[in-house]
């Protein structure tokens, strides 16, 4: 029963947030925002809003390692998602044609992790109010990056916003209704998948954060790939790869945000610091991520870029790690 619940929750869960990515990227061509800052930001905020949802419902229902799994395992697929971008369109070379223009956006990714990992073994007490002071320094760290990304725009390459179907993206207004909408379909659903994915753990014996690192993960990062394949056909390459690297800072301010809903104490120490592994993990794939854009090394492996087929290979490699580490179990 646990697995038929969380098979329909998840669906209803990806296709709802499919439209939201869809009305999420009409309200950002709406309003005339560059293709960078809509891949890296709004649609990455848009497509990480179950992630979000899942996070407040996991620490509702007392799972907070889910919720460090779920978000962890996220960034971790977003990587995967970058390798699979140049296999299902190998003959565009994605990864190169977008070279030096999304450098911001993973670095501050990187950094972003790098300080939930030092947080999660620091183990610091230090509180305003119920909310740690560690939690409030990340959340600050991505405001300011989100200045940084909105006040440094790039230039060149290929145009930022989609050259095909702009007629037929919705109205500004029908755009916000429908986002409200959808928005309101995850909320009441998340919690089922939430309740499910815990018995499917206790069933399995994988544990919360395995099962959220593995299946919630996968589940709520589909949203992504959808995006992801819609703004490579709409030839807006910049929104497909901003929308993955701009997921991962998201993760991380939806991490550390949790604090805000936590209120048993300091919310970082009640994650097994265990999950600073998975945080590790997330950072190398994000730093292959970026080496693979920057270094515009011309080399294939039959069809695929060697840079793609190492962010394959270290993503299989770390999720056997984890599991034979016994992480979150």
């Amino acid at each position: 029963m646990a697995w038929l619940q969380f098979l329909l929750s998840a669906v209803i869960v990806v296709l709802a947030a499919i439209q939201l990515a869809k009305y999420g990227d009409a309200i950002a061509y709406r309003t005339g925002l560059s293709g960078l800052f809509i891949g890296s930001l709004l649609l990455a905020g848009a497509t990480s809003l179950p992630e979000l949802l899942t996070m407040v419902n996991a620490i509702a229902q007392d799972h907070v390692d889910l919720t460090a799994g779920d978000l962890f395992g996220s960034s971790m697929f977003n990587m995967l998602l970058l390798g699979v971008l140049d296999i299902l369109f190998h003959q565009r070379r994605i990864l190169r044609r977008v070279a030096l223009r999304h450098a911001l956006t993973a670095s501050l990714g990187t950094m972003l992790t790098g300080m939930v990992v030092f947080f999660l073994l620091a183990d610091l007490d230090l509180r305003i109010g119920w909310v740690g002071l560690d939690s409030l320094l990340v959340l600050a760290m991505y405001v300011t990056g989100v200045w940084l990304l909105r006040s440094n725009p790039v230039s060149g390459g290929l145009p930022d916003s989609p050259a095909e179907n702009t007629e037929a993206m919705p109205a500004l207004k029908k755009a916000l209704i429908g986002f409200a909408v959808t928005a309101g379909v995850l909320v009441l659903t998340t919690p089922l998948m939430v309740r499910s994915g815990s018995e499917i753990a206790t069933l399995t014996g994988l544990g919360d954060g395995f099962v959220g690192m593995l299946l919630i993960a996968f589940v709520t990062s589909l949203p992504e790939l959808v995006a992801m394949i819609s703004a490579v056909r709409f030839g807006a390459y910049d929104m497909a790869v901003g929308n993955l690297f701009g997921s991962n800072i998201f993760n991380m301010a939806a991490l550390a945000s949790g604090d805000l809903f936590y209120t048993q104490g300091n919310f970082f120490t009640a994650i097994n610091p265990v999950f600073a592994l998975a945080g590790l993990l997330a950072m190398l794939l994000t730093t292959l991520g970026l080496m693979g854009n920057l270094a515009q090394v011309e080399r294939r492996i039959w069809f695929v870029e060697a840079d793609a087929l190492l962010l394959i290979l270290c993503y299989i490699a770390g999720m056997f790690l984890l599991y034979a580490r016994g992480i979150g179990g």
